[in-house]
């Protein structure tokens, strides 16, 4: 299971920044949440992945 945690994880943080790219493409105009909820999960994950050690 934790090599499932840390993959869902990395894969939350490039979800994250790609987010945060759409965001600054379209300067501000779209929603936040394209960055937020992927960085919520990639938390997520890291919590359960830390939490297996």
């Amino acid at each position: 299971m934790k090599k499932i945690y840390k993959f869902l994880s990395i894969i939350f943080v490039i979800l994250t920044f790609i987010g945060a790219g759409y965001i600054l493409i379209n300067k501000g105009n779209v929603n936040d949440g394209y960055a937020v909820i992927p960085m919520l999960g990639a938390l997520i994950f890291n919590l359960l992945y830390k939490k297996q050690n």
